[in-house]
């Protein structure tokens, strides 16, 4: 993981209108959320494994779930995951099998032909999130 830091740290949006603006330009809210938190990610690469631009978050009014809900931005970071090839072998607590593959390294070294790509994604998230 590596932070960068940013102008959009603490800043405040209603997470709908967030979303507005964050989804045409290829950002999506990552599936690792809960109801008080989650972050928006920007996948930079997936040749070798997975490399994004993770945009945390935490619901500061409301909860994620419900309308009118007022996140706070946190650090915007890069964050590699690399998976194992094939199906999960883990068996599930139900006794199930789970036919997708759990990170070989869920924190990964990130590679460096990416980071300054991904320091220019948050110089975009700056400009655009300073209109608002």
């Amino acid at each position: 993981m590596i932070e960068i830091p940013s102008s959009v740290e603490g800043k405040q949006f209603d997470l709908y209108k967030l979303e507005q603006l964050l989804k045409p330009i290829g950002y999506s809210i990552g599936g690792n959320w809960d109801y008080d938190h989650g972050a928006f990610d920007y996948k930079i690469d997936d040749k070798v494994g997975y490399q994004f631009l993770r945009l945390p978050f935490s619901a500061i009014d409301g909860q994620l779930d419900a309308r009118n809900c007022t996140v706070e931005l946190g650090r915007p970071f890069l964050l590699s995951h690399k998976y194992q090839i094939g199906l999960d072998d883990h068996i599930g607590d139900a006794g199930t099998l789970n036919q997708f593959s759990e990170p070989v390294d869920s924190d990964a070294s990130f590679p460096e032909q990416y980071i300054e790509t991904g320091k220019t994604l948050v110089k975009e998230l700056e400009s655009i999130l300073s209109n608002e």
